[in-house]
């Protein structure tokens, strides 16, 4: 199927994604904005996200997306991308309401919340399927752009399992319209700022590993962001970091998002189904890349995830029946 085909009666479609927008899912909503506006050039088209990192600013029109997350207005179709419809924030109350509602998503936890729901956990991203529903002929150097920095954020820059042959095909298909991807790939995924350097030599130095080493776990608390004055977005990266530790087989990385609460995200190296344990918190993710947010304090976060990763490392005879698996921290 062609999204066209979906939305070309709508006279007003509305576009969103989930709360603290990473790469993927700025790519996927503004290379559909860009796509939608050249081929609907009559029809309203508005995209609601968090302000995005200032490193996805070399993406055309990223200043067309509206931050007024709770606007009043009906659509005749509105978008979900990369996110089932609770993780939109407060844009889920415009999706609901919407005439129709389309659901886009790569995530193996995502069921489909629309009318019209296209899911592929086997896609790399949502920029990979969403390219598969696109008209090529409509397809030029900005919209490939986009599409290829969700590509290069949620593989890795092509390293993470989820890449497959047709990724790198695509990949290939993408960087033919002449963009520097090389300068992409640097400034939007490798390159950080002093201070983003520094949250980051902090966290690691702070890390502890627990069970037998298998994991490895660091946290930044709000004192800690406001002594750098860094914002949720400077954080990203962290948990990366810390999953190529030798010996790591699971990684876990979370901020104080409000008192008694914790953003965590966590990465695995193949021998723990992070997105499993995501959900038994009300998150969710990928095989070996999830998140969730937990209430309570640190060491109760750790400890509670702790004997789920456990669990999977002794199924998987990753953990011996003597070995230290202390969760002191």
């Amino acid at each position: 199927m062609k999204i066209i085909d979906e939305v070309k009666d709508a006279k007003s479609i509305g576009i969103g994604g989930h709360l603290r927008p990473d790469g993927d899912c700025v790519g996927s909503v503004m290379g559909l904005y860009l796509y939608l506006t050249k081929a609907l050039p009559d029809v309203r088209v508005d995209v609601y996200l968090e302000k995005p990192a200032d490193i996805f600013d070399c993406i055309r029109d990223v200043d067309k997306i509206r931050t007024d997350l709770a606007a009043d207005m009906t659509y005749d179709v509105f978008i979900a991308m990369d996110c089932n419809a609770e993780r939109l924030g407060p844009v889920e109350t415009m999706f609901q309401k919407a005439g129709k509602r389309i659901n886009i998503d790569h995530h193996i936890s995502n069921q489909g919340c629309g009318d019209i729901n296209i899911l592929d956990p086997e896609s790399s991203s949502t920029c990979e399927l969403l390219y598969g529903l696109l008209e090529k002929e409509l397809i030029d150097e900005a919209i490939a752009k986009a599409l290829y920095i969700g590509l290069i954020h949620d593989t890795g820059v092509f390293k993470y399992s989820n890449t497959s042959p047709k990724t790198l095909h695509l990949a290939a298909e993408l960087i033919a319209f002449g963009f520097d991807f090389s300068k992409i790939i640097d400034e939007t995924f490798y390159e950080k700022t002093y201070m983003q350097s520094q949250i980051m030599g902090r966290a690691i130095l702070e890390s502890v590993r627990f069970l037998g080493g298998r994991c490895i776990v660091s946290m930044v608390s709000k004192k800690t962001m406001n002594f750098y004055q860094a914002e949720p977005k400077d954080l990203d990266g962290i948990v990366n970091q810390l999953r190529i530790v030798k010996g790591v087989e699971c990684a876990i990385f979370m901020y104080e998002a409000d008192s008694m609460e914790y953003k965590v995200s966590m990465r695995s190296n193949g021998e723990v189904d992070v997105a499993a344990i995501a959900v038994l918190f009300g998150g969710g993710g990928h095989v070996r890349a999830a998140g969730c947010y937990m209430k309570g304090t640190y060491h109760d976060a750790i400890n509670n995830l702790s004997v789920h990763i456990e669990e999977q490392l002794r199924a998987r005879g990753r953990l011996g029946s003597t070995e230290n698996v202390s969760r002191d921290h």
